[in-house]
């Protein structure tokens, strides 16, 4: 269409010699004028919040095919509106456009909503009249925060000073993994391809017995079958200590790796790894986990009750009157859950949607897969230790010599760590540098253990910068895929 018109335009030109200006491009100009113009991030995290909230929301646009060579971006805007928008109507596409009524009726009929339901907010006047004939409430743009505050107002929802919101989800239904409802939308967004899945022994997984490196040749045939030949690996807790092993045993397939709250450890041949965990008094519930059955009755006596009370915030409105859980003392007082409410409160992590896919996956597969990962560690750790005596060829000064220090992970990575995990603590993480010579760090004070879906805005925000760091000069597909 703008090829046309230009073609037009010269034609014009031509019929009623009127010159045109030397090296006149309409779409060049079209371009450039596109390219300074942007989405509006506050009035974005206001969508969101709104829809949080049970609102319906929608975009209804005047615009145009775009056959123009920066239709990408225009594909791109489009795309992002359609994943924060119940609707996004377009008038090119309806043959109708603002502000003749009938576009008006027909968005009403899209979103099965009366006028008298609807606040609408356009920034031309003209555009708002027809709706306040229909019996809209209307808010005229002139600057985001007075029409955010009007529409705060309006609808009683907080949409100014909101430091953090919820990312765009998939819906429950739509993925496997437990996690990433909130964080494959931001990473794809970002244009990075994301794959999610399963820790074995979890929700559907199968849960064979062996070692981590059984896990990982999984990985490598997973990827061999994707036809991948590196990957960037994010991992937290379980998932965190894979995928650290990962790199240590494959760095030819990982591009890059990541740790969500679990720091790395070198295991070390000859070092009692039981007396080592035993120094460790908030580690007592791994030792009460390995005996066969014991954990399995207290966590899938009352499934609700183990969710709500593991899976919760650091946030004070989440705290459990009461004793706390604590990981420390378990066997001596019988337990994990010995002398916590047997009704806990909601947990602020736990919706009730997310709640019943949770119980639903632990009711099909118990608790035993999940334990049998702390079961494993001994093992894990013995294999580990085989990376101990390896050598590696390092060039130094232009002369080739082995080195067998400890092992190394020589990919780049990124910890993440919580200020608030009251297991994996920060101060873990702190000789990592001594293993890891490309490590970035992210930290986020205010947050427990669950990360992902405790402070999702920030992690997001930690993971995209370092991923678009590590892939700046990699050739990456740019078309999200989930």
């Amino acid at each position: 269409l703008i090829a046309d018109f230009e073609d037009d335009c010269k034609k014009f030109s031509s019929t009623f010699n009127i010159p045109l200006p030397e090296n006149f491009s309409l779409s060049e100009n079209f371009v450039r004028t596109m390219a300074k113009s942007d989405l509006s991030v506050p009035f974005l995290k206001a969508a969101m919040l709104l829809k949080k909230n049970g609102f319906r929301i929608a975009v209804l646009t005047n615009n145009w095919i775009d056959d123009t060579p920066s239709r990408h971006q225009t594909g791109f805007v489009f795309c992002l509106l359609r994943k924060y928008f119940d609707k996004v109507i377009e008038s090119c596409r309806i043959g109708l456009q603002k502000p003749d009524p009938k576009i008006y009726e027909y968005a009403l009929r899209e979103l099965n909503v009366t006028p008298e339901e609807v606040i609408y907010l356009d920034n031309i006047g003209a555009y708002l009249r027809p709706a306040q004939k229909m019996g809209m409430t209307t808010i005229l743009v002139k600057e985001a925060d007075s029409a955010l505050k009007q529409l705060q107002d309006l609808t009683g929802v907080q949409l100014l000073d909101q430091e953090e919101y919820l990312p765009s989800a998939c819906e429950l239904q739509d993925v496997a993994h437990g996690y990433v409802k909130i964080k494959i939308p931001a990473l794809a967004d970002a244009g990075f391809r994301v794959i999610a899945l399963q820790m074995k022994g979890y929700g559907d997984s199968v849960g064979p017995p062996g070692t981590f490196s059984v896990c990982l040749s999984d990985l490598v045939i997973f990827l061999d079958k994707m036809s991948i030949v590196q990957a960037t690996f994010i991992g937290h807790d379980w998932g965190g200590a894979t995928v650290w092993n990962m790199a240590l045993f494959y760095p030819e397939r990982v591009k890059a790796v990541a740790g969500i709250n679990t720091p790395y450890t070198p295991s070390k041949a000859g070092v009692d790894f039981v007396k080592t965990m035993e120094a460790i008094p908030i580690f007592d519930y791994q030792f009460y986990f390995q005996e066969l059955g014991v954990a399995e009755a207290e966590l899938e006596k009352d499934i609700i009750r183990t969710l709500k009370i593991v899976i919760r915030s650091s946030r004070k409105e989440d705290n459990i009157e009461g004793p706390s859980l604590s990981t420390a003392g378990v066997r001596k007082r019988g337990g994990l859950f010995v002398g916590l409410p047997e009704d806990p409160p909601p947990s602020s992590l736990l919706p009730e949607p997310v709640l019943q896919y949770y119980v639903q996956q632990y009711q099909k597969s118990g608790f035993r897969g999940p334990l049998n990962w702390y079961r494993n560690m001994e093992r894990n750790w013995s294999w580990g230790a085989s990376a101990q005596g390896r050598k590696r060829l390092l060039i130094h000064h232009c002369i080739w010599f082995h080195s067998s220090l400890n092992p190394q992970i020589t990919v780049p990575a990124l910890m993440v760590t919580a200020g608030k995990d009251k297991v994996l603590r920060p101060g873990m993480s702190k000789h990592m540098e001594n293993w890891i010579p490309q490590l970035t760090r992210g930290h986020i004070e205010d947050c427990g253990h669950f990360t992902q879906i405790e402070r999702p805005a920030a992690l997001n925000k930690i993971l995209i910068e370092w991923l678009e760091d590590v892939h700046k000069n990699a050739s990456l597909q740019t078309t999200a895929k989930l």
